[in-house]
């Protein structure tokens, strides 16, 4: 029986004293929730809020982890240093990775690998822009960004897998897909899983919706036969609304 997941993605926000504080509210507000509950938080926050989580329900994310395990690539980390710290999982492959730092699916894949070597479990994120959409192209662009992501992972591996789907035209700008539109393209890309690695393996995958999920729709996403949780951008920086959020079946 696999178990939903939602993880705050906290992007480049907080200070070591503003992660101790939020924590601090995120705890109480989250110890009762049914799903597994995780924070992404910026490389120079890991350690305070590992600290901060010890004993609590919360897991420990970073949102992006380098392909090489050294070597010269000013400003990066390595699966290995964020293995040190402890981090259980890293999101790779946003949509912010992708549009301002030139991520490519390729660079996706091999950041995926990277992580599950070191055993750190990847959020993959993929999704469509607006204009993708506009013209027909989300099916598409949804099972190439998957099929790459996960080029060369041997089923065994998808066992440490979540993937995020996250129209790009959806995050940070208040706009959501429907319900409806979110569990069909999770269905799309899940088809696209099975026809990889077989329905047993399709059918056990995470596959988060990510894009403007909040206190009031949550609810009503998570609902949806195929969407395994939430990818939470700013409403998980707000301990209120992230704690209504995992506590959705309430």
């Amino acid at each position: 029986m696999k178990r939903d997941i939602i993880a705050g993605n906290w992007k480049m926000n907080k200070t070591q004293a503003e992660t101790k504080e939020l924590i601090a509210s995120l705890v109480p507000a989250v110890a009762n929730a049914n799903c597994e509950v995780v924070i992404c938080v910026p490389f120079t926050n890991i350690e305070v809020a590992r600290k901060a989580i010890r004993g609590t329900k919360i897991k420990l994310g970073a949102q992006n982890v380098h392909w090489a395990p050294k070597g010269a690539y000013t400003g990066e980390i390595s699966a290995d240093m964020l293995k040190e710290l402890k981090v259980e999982y890293v999101i790779v492959g946003h949509s912010e990775r992708r549009q301002y730092f030139g991520e490519t699916d390729q660079s996706v894949n091999a950041r995926a690998k990277a992580a599950i070597l070191a055993g750190i479990k990847p959020i993959i994120c993929v999704g469509e822009t607006l204009s993708e959409r506009e013209e027909g192209k989300t099916a598409a662009v949804v099972v190439r960004q998957t099929n790459e992501a996960l080029e060369g992972l041997e089923k065994t591996d998808l066992k440490q897998v979540v993937i995020a789907y996250e129209p790009v035209w959806a995050i940070g700008t208040g706009k959501t897909a429907t319900a409806q539109e979110a569990n069909d393209t999770i269905a799309i890309i899940r088809k696209a899983v099975r026809r990889l690695y077989g329905k047993t393996v399709g059918n056990a995958l995470r596959i988060q919706y990510g894009g403007s999920m909040n206190a009031k729709n949550a609810k009503e996403l998570m609902s949806m036969p195929e969407i395994d949780g939430g990818l939470i951008g700013g409403a998980s920086l707000k301990a209120e609304d992230f704690g209504a959020i995992v506590n959705y079946d309430k």
